[in-house]
């Protein structure tokens, strides 16, 4: 779990009832561009990963023929973001994966804490 995330969100995770993906910052803009001009309005990039994992979800379901309900959280417009998109539009907006020693280094700072589940 880290800071930002729910622990009842964490907890379906730790118990695989739901399971966590992550997108590089590029791939999800341009899943928000595709909804903005299909939908008319600019995804905040919280929903805009939710946008992502979505569409990948259906293009997973489309090349299998399995039949889906897939559902997002739109959490909220992207008009205070408009400086990420600007990034992405422009080509300067980097996409970024640490090194798996600086997360080791980061994770070997943290203190030790009873597992909550």
């Amino acid at each position: 779990r880290y800071h930002g995330m729910a622990p009842l969100v964490s907890l379906l995770a730790d118990q695989k009832i739901v399971e966590p993906v992550a997108f590089f910052q590029n791939e999800v803009f341009e899943a928000a561009m595709l909804w903005c001009r299909t939908e008319g309005h600019l995804p905040a990039p919280e929903t805009a990963h939710a946008i992502k994992g979505a569409i990948d979800e259906a293009l997973k379901c489309k090349q299998t023929g399995e039949e889906k309900c897939i559902v997002i959280g739109y959490s909220g417009h992207g008009h205070f973001d408009l400086g990420a998109y600007d990034g992405y539009l422009s080509g300067s907006l980097p996409d970024y994966e640490p090194d798996q020693q600086s997360i080791d280094d980061a994770v070997s700072t943290l203190p030790d804490v009873a597992d909550p589940f």
